[in-house]
């Protein structure tokens, strides 16, 4: 009797994605600002614009990659995430064959090309798993519809909404802020920043649980800390004249210099290094807060393959493959019925 067909399980992990040289800058910020997510205008608008907004926007960023040589290092990040996540799956599921492939929203891979990886991989299970903890409709919903609009393979498919709460996840933060303290010396007094992408306040008014999501990771990261940090959420790279979310997490970092304390910043909503945490953190941030008098500034490292964050991964598609849901959300998480954007909010 021959022996059965393992399962075909495929999960395609989402990112934002980077430009991969000097030359992909502005293409790649013309993808970003293209997307209706991002600019609420019909096409024959949002092109043009898009390509006026990358015009300007590309001398800035080629300056900010330039200073960490010239491309984004998120996708060789987010390949080993895939990879991590791979080993760990199929050893939890013994008798699949797991492959996990990696999707762009703005740069290669772009989902059209992965659509037709996964679709040559013949999946009888897909668990879509954006690496954004906390949904957005700037970020996970815009992934999963380009996905959408992308893939026409076969595979009973779940998307992952979101994970703000997932103990890994938690664990993995907490790990990673207490050595970075104990590595710069245990500096007193010191203060928690969790640094957030920031978001136009508009959005969020618009029903997107985004920072509520934020503030429930803090809150979980917080309660796992072994020394009761004094900590603050904040958020980070606003761009144009809108109101964003505040405060800042400069404003953040010179309120502390201000108050004679250290920060210890934590890129909260961040799993891998790229150019908002290698740039904006370490080098721009750190010099304001030098300039502010900042007694200690103390940057705990994204995420990476930290075991207990690939953990929770695991664990998230796991549980996934295990509801009978197309959108499932990790640890059982559940949105405010105000927040009128996320897909899976409560009565």
């Amino acid at each position: 009797m021959a022996a059965a067909e393992p399962r075909r399980i495929a999960v395609v992990l989402f990112n934002l994605g980077g430009p991969d040289a000097p030359g992909a800058v502005r293409p790649f910020l013309f993808n970003l600002f293209k997307d209706p997510a991002i600019i609420a205008a019909p096409a024959l608008v949002r092109y043009p614009l898009a390509a006026l907004l990358a015009a300007i926007r590309t001398p800035l960023a080629r300056r900010n990659y330039d200073h960490i040589g010239g491309a984004s290092p998120l996708l060789a990040e987010t390949t080993r995430q895939a990879q991590a996540l791979a080993e760990t799956l199929t050893a939890r599921l013994p008798g699949a064959l797991v492959e996990v492939f990696v999707a762009m929203r703005y740069w290669r891979p772009l989902a059209a090309d992965v659509a037709v990886q996964v679709q040559a991989f013949a999946p009888d299970e897909i668990v879509l798993l954006p690496l954004f903890p906390q949904f957005s409709t700037t970020t996970t919903a815009s992934s999963l519809g380009a996905w959408e609009t992308a893939y026409r393979g076969s595979g009973r498919s779940r998307a992952v909404c979101c994970y703000p709460v997932a103990a890994g996840l938690a664990e993995a933060h907490a790990q990673r802020i207490e050595a970075a303290w104990v590595a710069a010396g245990r500096p007193e007094p010191v203060r928690l920043i969790f640094s957030a992408h920031g978001l136009p306040e508009r959005v969020v008014e618009a029903g997107d649980p985004y920072a509520d999501q934020v503030e429930a990771t803090a809150k979980a990261v917080a309660a796992r800390l072994a020394r009761p940090f004094d900590w603050r959420i904040a958020y980070q790279s606003r761009v144009g004249p809108l109101k964003w979310l505040g405060p800042t997490t400069l404003e953040a970092i010179e309120a502390a210099a201000r108050e004679g304390s250290g920060v210890i910043v934590c890129p909260i909503a961040f799993v891998s290094e790229h150019v908002e945490t290698l740039v904006e953190l370490d080098h721009d941030y750190r010099l304001r807060a030098e300039a502010s008098g900042c007694p200690a500034y103390v940057r705990a490292p994204a995420l990476g393959v930290e075991a207990a964050f690939i953990d929770a991964l695991a664990s998230v598609a796991a549980d996934a493959l295990l509801e009978a849901d197309p959108i499932v959300a990790g640890s059982a998480f559940t949105c405010a019925a105000r927040w009128s954007k996320c897909p899976l909010r409560g009565p």
